[in-house]
Formats: C-alpha cells, sequence, structure tokens
C-alpha cells in the first residue's frame, strides 16, 4: 500500500509540476464591426407650458407673455402654425385680437436655427395677427454639432380698436409644428 500511495504521489508531484512550468499562452482578442444609422429626426422635448396672460383692465391693455421649448433636429426644417379660429383667444361670446411672434437662439449659419432675413419674411420676429401668423413657413437651417434649437413662442391679446371684449375668460390653442425639408 506504500508503493501504491508513494507512486501516487509521485504521479501527483509529476502533474503538478508540468503545469506549473507551463508557458503563459499570452492574451487573445476577438473584434467586433458596430455600426447604427442615425435617421433624420425632429424632435420637440415635450410641449410648451400653458401661458396665462393678465387681465385685461383697461381698453388699451395689451398683455403679452412667452415659452419657450427645445427642438432637437439633425436636418433642415421648416416652421408652420395654426392660423385658424382655435388660435384666437375666445370666450363663448366674443373674440380679442390675438397676435403672435416667435423666435429661436439660433443664426442658421453657425448655429441652427432661422436667419434674421428669414424670420423676416415669414413674419416671425413681428407681431402678427393669429390667421396670418407664419402664413409663410419660417426655415432653419440644421448646423452639424448644434441639433438643439430653443424655439420661443410669443402671445399678445387686446381689445379690437374703439370696443371693449365681454368679460370672461378667454382661450386659444396655438399649435406649432417642425417639418422636414428636402434641402
Amino acid at each position: 500500500m506504500k508503493k501504491v500511495n508513494i507512486l501516487l504521489l509521485i504521479a501527483i508531484l509529476f502533474i503538478t509540476a508540468n503545469l506549473v512550468k507551463a508557458a503563459d499562452p499570452g492574451d487573445d482578442t476577438a473584434t467586433c464591426a458596430i455600426s447604427v444609422t442615425v435617421n433624420q429626426l425632429i424632435e420637440w422635448a415635450g410641449n410648451f407650458t400653458a401661458i396665462t396672460l393678465t387681465q385685461i383692465d383697461a381698453q388699451a391693455d395689451a398683455p403679452e407673455d412667452d415659452e419657450t421649448q427645445t427642438l432637437y433636429v439633425n436636418c433642415n426644417i421648416e416652421i408652420s402654425a395654426d392660423n385658424t379660429a382655435t388660435a384666437q383667444l375666445s370666450s363663448a361670446t366674443d373674440t380679442l385680437v390675438t397676435k403672435y411672434k416667435l423666435a429661436d437662439d439660433g443664426d442658421g449659419v453657425a448655429t441652427t436655427g432661422a436667419t434674421a432675413a428669414d424670420e423676416a419674411t415669414s413674419g416671425a420676429d413681428t407681431w402678427t395677427d393669429y390667421n396670418l401668423f407664419l402664413n409663410t413657413v419660417l426655415p432653419m437651417t440644421h448646423v452639424d454639432t448644434d441639433g438643439a434649437v430653443d424655439i420661443t413662442l410669443y402671445v399678445q391679446a387686446t381689445n379690437n380698436a374703439g370696443e371693449m371684449a365681454d368679460a370672461g375668460a378667454y382661450s386659444a390653442t396655438q399649435t406649432v409644428t417642425a417639418s422636414w425639408t428636402s434641402d
């Protein structure tokens, strides 16, 4: 039995010695090519926060306010607006003169946005009656590495000239749409 144990011990030592003497084969790597396509995208960060204008206390009052929303784009776009009665401040019995204007934080050259000339042509940068607001779409040029543009929507309410609107709450909904252009 001693001989078997000694032979077994020698066999274990021999195997262990051979394992210890084995050379490190080194690292071995494998590569994987990865690709992805980014589609042309137009995406609002969310809806504009609701605008509540200060109340009208006199015939000449012209309350105005604005809200800003981020628009993410990686292509040229154009901005349009709702020109229907939905965009006019109204109550159950009357309407107010409702005007809008729009601004963005880009210049269409170094940063994504509209040029001053395009803003002037579309009427985006001046108070415009709801039914004519962005009647001519506002083109915006995407500039590589600037994929976010802040859009500010302004609204103003007034009484009609020489009139006083009926008392009560007035509301409207303005929808601003960003659309892809092939330019």
